[in-house]
């Protein structure tokens, strides 16, 4: 066995310290750099150990063996010590990564702006909450209608000149259809088929999307339309009257003097169109905004349900009568939020939607 030398038994000494020194360095390195760092100090061209592998050169052949030995040992124990670690660090880093970028569904959204409805949907849930508060129902139906609902079954006939007034968009007859349908220009067709479905007594709203050949700064070819209708024994003109006067207090906030206009349409007779009172200015302000100095604001059309009209719906006119109402959502939406141009709402404009957000 060597005996080391004095000189040599310092050396060894120095390679242990060395040992020690760098495993526990190595293990406790948080990061790559700081790792590196570690690696360049011990086994760079300047490192530490390796300035030891310098010295076997001015030793005797036995004492550069053993020490060697020794030196070269610690080199491969440090170099598996990086190598381990720095995978560790690695893997470390990356599941680091993977939780930042993961995505939990069931966590609460943040960072996000909190939406709104849209003026016209925001008007429709007041109506019909309004109107299910005195008992009505919501009813729904199709989009693209058949002549018999949209027109025939509201007395409205082919030759009627009423039909000019609701020109509207038409599909051709097809193998599957073979009778011509259109875009339905009101929601008076699901009071049609509610009547079929339901009979009478009833109490239903008609809300809805509607289509019309209208492109104007008041008027879209596309628009929504809310309509009600009651039927029962022995309804009055003031139970119509009474109904109206609940909804248009409600759905402006305040107790409002109304007014009745004779009117025309096929569908009702008596027929007749109402006026509320400006909410805004009550006629005290020739420039109102929502009034035009005029003091009225004209809100719907309204009348008795004409007897062709409960017949077409399978009901006895003799035994049951009722009224019928309706108003334009994008119109009372204009009205309480004070929008000028009816376009505004269906452009997408984020520009138009702060001009809309400024007005009201």
């Amino acid at each position: 066995m060597k005996v080391f030398g004095e000189e040599e038994r310092i050396m060894l000494a120095q390679v242990n310290k060395l040992r020690e020194y760098y495993l526990l360095s190595i293990d406790s390195a948080q990061s790559s750099d700081e790792l590196q760092l570690l690696k360049v100090s011990s086994l760079g061209k300047k490192g530490e150990v390796t300035a030891l592998l310098k010295t076997l050169g001015s030793m005797l052949p036995d004492e550069r063996k053993a020490f060697g030995e020794c030196v070269n040992l610690l080199k491969n124990e440090l170099e598996e010590k990086f190598e381990a670690r720095a995978k560790q660090l690695k893997d470390k880093q990356n599941s680091l990564v993977e939780q930042r970028d993961a995505i939990d569904a069931t966590f609460p959204a943040s960072g996000r702006r909190a939406g709104a409805f849209h003026p016209v949907v925001e008007t429709l849930h007041e109506i019909v909450e309004i109107m299910v508060g005195v008992g009505f129902s919501v009813a729904l139906g199709p989009e693209i209608e058949e002549d018999f609902y949209n027109f025939e079954a509201l007395n409205i006939p082919k030759s009627h000149p009423a039909r000019d007034m609701q020109d509207t968009f038409y599909f051709p007859a097809t193998e599957f259809h073979p009778e011509e349908r259109l875009l339905r220009t009101h929601t008076s067709p699901v009071q049609v088929r509610s009547m079929l479905k339901y009979g009478a007594p009833i109490r239903v709203v008609c809300p809805g999307k509607v289509y019309r050949r209208d492109n104007d700064p008041t008027h879209s070819p596309m628009f929504n339309q809310l309509e009600g209708l009651l039927v029962d024994e022995d309804v009055a003109f003031a139970d119509m009257k009474g109904c109206l006067q609940v909804l248009m207090n409600d759905f402006f906030g305040k107790s409002l003097r109304n007014r009745y206009r004779a009117s025309y349409f096929p569908f009702t007779e008596p027929s007749m169109e109402m006026d509320v009172e400006c909410f805004e200015c009550s006629g005290s302000n020739p420039e109102c905004r929502i009034c035009k100095g005029s003091g009225w604001l004209e809100v719907c059309g309204m009348g008795m349900v004409h007897p062709f009209v409960l017949e077409s719906g399978g009901i006895d006119p003799a035994k049951y009568n009722g009224f019928a109402w309706g108003m334009g959502l994008d119109r009372m939406a204009m009205l309480k939020y004070g929008i000028s141009d009816l376009r505004l709402m269906f452009d997408g404009s984020l520009q138009n939607a702060d001009l809309m957000k400024g007005e009201h």
